[in-house]
């Protein structure tokens, strides 16, 4: 019928489905728009928020963006040359691209390439912008390590330590202690303080919050004055009125007494200040007395010196005193002076200083220089020149600085006993500098939840221990994370991964006795330390090899003599070896066995500088044994003090315990959050942005990068 105004059904369905076709299709147009502009705004170069580097159009912006994906999976892996190809490879694709250069940059420093690394974060710090957020935060990271040049320095020429934070011992009405006269820093960043008028000792976190308070047997402290740290971890605190030192537990629980009140031999009038020499022996300022007591590390009685005789005029009002290398230094407030002893109480003479007011507290700082408390003034002097400098002042109206130490973080710590309070002083240039946090990894394989390692460094490299999650502010977006929650904290962590590295020269293929011996040394060391294990053993032949040790630690190291050759390198195997802990524990070391010189081709592909960054920027300490008649090399020696370790010679007479041991107390400033993503993956296509804000007293520092969720 022509003309007719109405359909039949089916065509009524024709139309409809006609129509909804159309509509499907202008629906996927404007998704396609959306999509594309998303991917255009995000790729841009400068912008605040870098995105994923899928911007452009045709099969090289699609290979651009699959490798990088693949370079930040393996970078999260720790397989960090894997990563640098596939980021190169991404360049190709994409030259110029910032995000790219950014993580290149960041692969090549986690692989010791420090120079490489700068030159790519440079080249990408033009393309972010210098003023964009992104820019600010990959300039001060290249200033951090361009202008880096040692690890873990003690103080310096040119800086100052000012105040940064107080810890006061009243809040309001209410006294939390009285009167500290001694703090004493703690591997895990916090510290004892001993509070004199309140008859306690207290640890304090880095944050100034107490943690604990210990206050002795049924009978108290009685007056608590000082309080050292033994060689096997017990404690000792001298009780001024009590006119007795108490021996405490690693933790501060109280386990006897060592002397009593009287003049006798061994009897203590006011005791003060005290150390612990190389050999565990302890040093009492008998103050009454005027003499210095010794007692062996269980509180027997030795010998006492320090009287007027015909070669020293006595002692007239004995303060700090230290030991070091075989020399007792005493402190006398009256004679404004430090004398030196020898172990047995035999007078060496005077430190040639000048211009001390009133000396109090002695500690010896990890670079052999002596700290002291002098009225305000915080010195450091260098025992074999005198050469004494001003750190700082500290403390402000009533002060008097009775006790100085320097802690876990290189702060120095100070008990103003007429305040009542404790004072944190820090080097002036890493106040303005901040914190340098860097975002180590982020495992999204259980997403929604989200597992993500960060270390915590000052700009100096030394780790920042003791925080926790209240010293952290994490987010995606600019939002903070949902549920974050601090899991691990290295400075927390008991025990170490250790890898040996097995030097195998024609040298040590007369030493395979030495070898023997090594590895039975490091067996029983390793008796006792929780969570430590032996990660590999690698053999630095001419192709540097793991060994087999699970079944016996004294085979893998003694090893057989075919494999030894003049043409060992040092190099791949220190990498090898490197290599085996990055996955591993936040406390890692290396430990070289062998004659301590390194061979013709020791850096035939990789330079000292490049292996001391690997090791450094991955927290690696390395240590060295050396065996034979060999000696301690430069290039042994600058290892390890790029990295915190330590060289002794295997037969010494306290032999190698203390360096294995040493492994599980290095500084670590690794920490592990889990949090809930709240983040639209696009089916595990999306970038995901993610930064790490970090706040201690008056510093902070921040990270950013983003990670990939699994693909759908």
């Amino acid at each position: 019928m022509i003309g007719r105004n109405y359909r039949e059904p089916h065509e009524l369905l024709l139309c409809n489905m006609s129509v909804m076709r159309h509509a499907v299709k202008i629906i996927c147009v404007l998704l396609w728009l959306i999509l594309f502009f998303n991917f255009n705004v995000f790729a841009q170069e400068g912008t605040e928020r870098p995105g994923p580097v899928t911007g452009g159009t045709g099969t090289a912006a699609l290979s651009a963006a699959d490798e990088f994906r693949l370079g930040v999976h393996a970078y999260n892996r720790f397989a960090y040359n894997e990563a640098i190809l596939s980021f190169e490879r991404a360049l190709s694709f994409r030259p110029g691209q910032p995000m790219i250069l950014d993580w290149l940059g960041k692969a090549y420093y986690r692989s010791g390439f420090e120079e490489i690394a700068v030159r790519q974060w440079r080249a990408a710090l033009e393309g972010y912008g210098r003023n964009t957020g992104t820019g600010i935060l990959l300039g001060s990271r290249i200033e951090t390590v361009a202008n880096r040049r040692f690890l873990f320095p003690v103080a310096d020429d040119n800086v100052r330590y000012v105040e940064s934070g107080r810890f006061p011992g009243k809040l309001g009405d209410i006294t939390l202690y009285r009167q500290p006269t001694s703090v004493l820093a703690n591997n895990d960043g916090s510290m004892w303080v001993v509070a004199y008028g309140s008859n306690e000792m207290l640890r304090i976190d880095v944050n100034g919050i107490i943690r604990e308070r210990k206050r002795g047997p049924l009978n108290g402290f009685d007056r608590p004055y000082d309080l050292v740290r033994g060689l096997d971890g017990r404690m000792y605190l001298s009780e001024f009125r009590g006119g007795r030192v108490s021996i405490l537990s690693e933790n501060g629980d109280w386990l006897a007494y060592a002397g009593s009140r009287g003049l006798g031999a061994g009897q203590l009038i006011g005791p003060q200040h005290l150390t612990v020499d190389e050999d565990g022996y302890l040093y009492v300022v008998d103050y009454g007395n005027r003499r210095i007591c010794k007692f062996d590390p269980d509180g027997v009685f030795i010998n006492s010196f320090g009287l007027r005789s015909s070669v020293f005029p006595g002692l007239l009002s004995p303060a700090g005193i230290a030991a070091k290398e075989g020399k007792i230094y005493i402190a006398d407030g009256s004679a404004r002076a430090v004398y030196m002893f020898d172990p047995n109480g035999n007078y060496l003479g005077r430190l040639a200083l000048v211009n001390l007011t009133g000396p109090e507290s002695l500690r010896f700082l990890s670079d052999g220089t002596l700290l002291i408390a002098d009225g305000n003034r915080i010195l450091q002097i260098d025992t074999d020149s005198a050469i004494i400098r001003e750190l700082g002042l500290s403390g402000r109206g009533n002060t008097r600085i009775t006790c100085a130490d320097m802690d876990k973080n290189g702060s120095i710590i100070t008990s103003n006993f007429d305040a009542s309070e404790i004072s944190v002083m820090t080097r002036s240039d890493t106040i303005a500098s901040g914190l340098f946090v860097q975002i180590r990894n982020i495992n999204a394989d259980r997403f929604p939840q989200i597992t993500v390692e960060l270390t915590v460094e000052d700009r100096l490299r030394r780790p920042i221990q003791g925080l926790d999650s209240s010293n952290f502010l994490l987010s995606e977006g600019g939002i903070p994370v949902d549920r974050q929650n601090l899991a691990a904290s290295g400075f927390r962590h008991s025990g170490a991964d250790i890898s040996l590295l097995v030097e195998r020269s024609n040298e040590t293929a007369r030493l395979r006795d030495d070898l023997t011996a090594a590895s039975r040394d490091i067996s029983g060391a390793l008796q006792g330390m929780d969570n430590s294990r032996i990660v590999s053993v690698v053999s630095a032949a001419a192709q540097p090899r793991r060994e087999q040790h699970s079944n016996s630690l004294e085979n893998a190291v003694r090893g057989s003599a075919d494999s030894n050759t003049p043409r060992w390198r040092f190099d791949l195997g220190l990498r090898l070896a490197a290599t085996d802990l990055l996955p591993g524990a936040p406390r890692r070391s290396i430990v070289y066995i062998g004659s301590g010189s390194l061979g013709e081709l020791a850096f035939e592909q990789y330079s000292l500088v490049e292996m001391a960054c690997y090791l450094a920027n991955n927290g690696i300490v390395f240590n060295a044994v050396i065996i034979g008649s060999g000696q301690i090399t430069d290039a042994v020696d600058y290892l390890c003090r790029q990295t915190g370790g330590q060289a002794m010679y295997l037969y010494r007479p306290r032999g190698i315990r203390e360096l294995i041991r040493s492994t599980a107390q290095a500084p670590s400033g690794l920490y592990s959050f889990t949090y809930n993503s709240r983040l639209q993956t696009d089916f595990g296509r999306a970038w995901l942005p993610f930064e790490a804000e970090v706040y201690l007293l008056e510093r902070s520092g921040r990270d950013n990068t983003g990670y990939f969720p699994p693909l759908e």
